[in-house]
C-alpha cells in the first residue's frame, strides 16, 4: 500500500468517526460521558486538520472549486425560507 492510499484511507477513517460522533453526543443523557465525547471529538478534529493539510501538501486531496457569491447567496436563500409543515 502507498503513501497516498494510506492517508486517504486514515482520513476516510477519521471522518466517519467525527460523523459517528455528531450522532452520539446529541443523544448522551450522562454529563460525564457527553463531555468525554466532545473532549474524544475534538482530538479527532485535529487529527483530522493534520491529516487534511498532509494530503493538501502533497497534492492527495484536491478541494472543490470555491462556490460563487451567488451560489451561496442561493443556497443562503433557500435556507432561510419561512417552513410550511
Amino acid at each position: 500500500m502507498d503513501e497516498k492510499t494510506m492517508v486517504t484511507d486514515a482520513l476516510v477513517g477519521v471522518n466517519g468517526e467525527l460523523k459517528m460522533f455528531g450522532d452520539m453526543i446529541p443523544q448522551t443523557e450522562n454529563p460525564q460521558l457527553k463531555q468525554c465525547l466532545k473532549q474524544i471529538r475534538n482530538e479527532c478534529e485535529t487529527a483530522q486538520e493534520k491529516l487534511y493539510q498532509t494530503a493538501r501538501e502533497k497534492h492527495y486531496y484536491v478541494p472543490a472549486q470555491k462556490a460563487s457569491q451567488m451560489e451561496i447567496d442561493h443556497v443562503k436563500s433557500i435556507l432561510t425560507q419561512p417552513k410550511m409543515f
